[in-house]
């Protein structure tokens, strides 16, 4: 089986490339992993993966990596929204037009590909109304919310076309991202993680009662695989998964990292909230996807189960 991941040196791309190398892809063994991102020196040194470097928006780059034809595809590489904001040329020409020309790449296939398509909660916009469900319209306020919800509906014709056979999956925060997060407002979700772990003190941007939707990096690969695996023809015609995720207070993070790591812990937290930071990232209402979790797809369990996956190597299952 031959798989391309794109993104795959990414925080969740690592992850998945690991698993896909250990255990394969629908109980079938891997004979090429083609790796697509700006840099690759971070993924293992193995024979089955096929390094292809440089920006998926770049000219050529996506048709070196599609030069033979693949099985699957985990379409994980983006601009997230701070920097899309920043520069909205390279936003558009990463998260949409380059989807669009791995579209067309992928028609061109004697065989349909399985795609996997990690959109994000950002398509709900801010700010996010009582509840959220599996029926929640979509309102994005960003051009990182609106590019993905266009690459889920350009994925969802192309599926109902036949030119491939897509999910797309929509993520919530996934955490816990290694090193300081520079440029990413969300980066305190994933510190919390580490510099409690380590005995070290943190200032968190949000007050201990703000909510936030919580998922681990092996949670999250394990439904990408998951995707990748199932029957999609039990999914409507959007093609759309709302990830489940935990919907939990810094507080109950904060307890199960003390549980984890110490009671100490609890002390090195503090509190200085931000009003931007916690409108977008510790104001979330309550998250409902029963027609997901009947899917097969999972959360971490609860908190303690959050803090042991996320903490965990990244060679893990």
């Amino acid at each position: 089986m031959r798989v391309l991941v794109t993104g795959a040196a990414g925080f969740i791309g690592q992850v998945l490339v690991q698993r896909l190398l250990r255990h394969g892809l629908a109980g079938k063994p891997i004979s090429q992993i083609v790796a697509a991102d700006l840099s690759l020196q971070s993924l293992p040194n193995d024979a089955r993966l096929r390094l292809v470097s440089g920006s998926i928006a770049d000219p050529g780059v996506l048709e070196q990596a599609l030069a033979d034809p693949v099985d699957a595809v985990f379409h994980l590489a983006s601009v997230p929204g701070g920097a899309a904001e920043r520069d909205p040329e390279l936003g558009r020409r990463v998260n949409l037009d380059a989807t669009v020309r791995l579209l067309d790449l992928l028609r061109s296939q004697d065989k349909p590909a399985r795609l996997v398509f990690a959109s994000t909660v950002a398509v709900y916009g801010d700010p996010l109304p009582d509840r959220v469900d599996e029926r929640t319209a979509p309102r994005p306020a960003l051009s990182y919310g609106a590019h993905k919800l266009a690459c889920e509906v350009l994925i969802a014709d192309a599926a109902r076309r036949g030119w491939v056979d897509a999910c797309s999956l929509r993520l919530p925060g996934v955490v816990a991202r290694p090193g300081d997060g520079a440029g990413l407002i969300s980066a305190f979700m994933s510190q919390l993680f580490w510099k409690l772990r380590a005995g070290e003190p943190i200032t968190l941007p949000v007050t201990a009662e703000g909510t936030a939707w919580w998922i681990s990096a092996g949670a999250c690969v394990d439904n990408l695989l998951h995707a990748a695996a199932m029957d999609c023809r039990q999914l409507d015609p959007r093609r759309v998964v709302q990830l489940p995720a935990l919907c939990l207070p810094m507080s109950a993070v904060i307890d199960a990292l003390s549980r984890a790591c110490g009671e100490d812990r609890r002390a090195l937290v503090r509190h200085e909230p931000q009003e931007m930071v916690q409108r977008l990232f510790a104001s979330y209402p309550p998250l409902h996807t029963p027609g997901a979790l009947e899917l097969g797809f999972h959360h971490d369990g609860d908190a303690d189960g959050l803090v042991r996956r996320a903490t965990a190597p990244a060679t893990s299952d």
